[in-house]
């Protein structure tokens, strides 16, 4: 059971106000929203957080499979599969760091980017290395 259809199953058995309340807040503050088809989904899954840097992968999403990373000064994309720098502003150390730190995550980030793809996702599961 993916952490959407947690969610659907803890609305469904919510038997106080307190918990109907939290279970709307948590859609409405972590991200959710619904397809076309009236089924729940996640529009973006936040990675990794650590001093003010965010790692995020989003759900609906154009190829190549990629990685955004933002911070006050940083907001740049990376592919999954090799951490190439797509777009974006980001300074050569934070950079350097970015592709150190994606050699340590690489097998999460690849993990993370399949079990967020929603069934109409144009770009599909990454085969992880063999």
């Amino acid at each position: 059971m993916n952490k959407e259809q947690k969610l659907v199953e803890e609305c469904k058995n919510a038997d106080t106000l307190p918990k109907i309340t939290a279970t709307l807040s948590r859609l409405l503050s972590e991200g959710y929203s619904i397809w076309t088809d009236g089924t729940l989904y996640n529009v973006k899954h936040l990675v990794d957080k650590t001093s003010g840097i965010k790692i995020e992968i989003f759900g609906k999403e154009h190829a190549p499979p990629h990685f955004h990373v933002s911070r006050g000064d940083i907001d740049a994309s990376f592919t999954i599969e090799s951490c190439q720098h797509l777009v974006g502003n980001i300074g050569n150390r934070e950079k350097k760091l970015i592709e150190f730190w994606y050699e340590q995550s690489r097998e999460t980030l690849i993990k993370i980017w399949n079990e967020t793809r929603p069934t109409d996702c144009p770009v599909g599961p990454i085969r992880p290395p063999e």
